[in-house]
This record gives C-alpha cells, sequence and structure tokens, in this order.
C-alpha cells in the first residue's frame, strides 16, 4: 500500500467506524495533536480517543481534498465534518443530537509505512454555535 492509499484507507475506516482499522494504520508511537486539546502520544492513547469521540458524536468527512508532498511523508486533508451531538462533552454545551457541517483539516505524516502523526484542526467557537443555537 502506498502512503497516500494508506491515507485515503485511514479515512475510509473513519466514516465507516471501522476504529480497529484507524489503529492498525498507526504507528505504534503515533503523535495525536488534538483541536483546542493536548498532545496524546501512542495507540493506546489514540484508542482512548476513538472510545471517547464514539461515545459522544457520529460523524462522516465528505468533500475530501487530499494533499501531499514530493515523498509521500506529509500530507494534508481538508473536508467537511457532517456529525451529530450525542452525548454532552465535557464542559461543552449539552448535547441533545444537535446536528452539525463544519469545515476541517487536517496533517498527516508517515514514518516507517504508518501514519506517525495526525494534526487536525476546525474553527471550535463555530461548531458551538451551530450546537447551542439548535432548540432542545
Amino acid at each position: 500500500m502506498t502512503p497516500f492509499d494508506t491515507i485515503k484507507h485511514y479515512y475510509a475506516c473513519f466514516n465507516s467506524q471501522n476504529w480497529q482499522g484507524m489503529l492498525e494504520l498507526l504507528h505504534p508511537n503515533v503523535r495525536h495533536d488534538i483541536n483546542q486539546g493536548e498532545t496524546q502520544v501512542g495507540t493506546e492513547a489514540y484508542r482512548s480517543f476513538l472510545r471517547h469521540m464514539d461515545e459522544t458524536y457520529e460523524e462522516q468527512l465528505k468533500d475530501m481534498v487530499f494533499l501531499f508532498d514530493t515523498t509521500e511523508n506529509r500530507f494534508a486533508c481538508e473536508f467537511t465534518v457532517h456529525g451529530v451531538y450525542k452525548k454532552t462533552d465535557g464542559n461543552l454545551p449539552p448535547a441533545h443530537g444537535q446536528t452539525y457541517t463544519l469545515p476541517a483539516g487536517a496533517f498527516l505524516e508517515m514514518r516507517d509505512g504508518k501514519i506517525f502523526r495526525v494534526t487536525t484542526y476546525y474553527n471550535l467557537t463555530d461548531w458551538i454555535k451551530m450546537v447551542s443555537e439548535q432548540p432542545t
């Protein structure tokens, strides 16, 4: 599998909620830079993150555009997140099934044939506004 195929497969696993498939594509020391959060390292931390996300959100990524450097070691992916806020997440607004559509992007790095870094960005202020404006 080429690095680009690995990245595309990673996102296909995301959209099919194949969390184990995603984890299998990660380097054991994967660095995960969480939007508005801390950096986590390792597949166990990533597994915990995926479990939390699965309990709290239901998301599909659409309109994906992939960019990569000439070595195919670094990638960028722009996409639109279509989601449902299922369960209140920490000190964020209360969840009651609100839907959202949010532009986002990610930077990924490959090492030893695996995804070594995942850095995701989206506008949290816009997301909070979307889910707060929907009636209960």
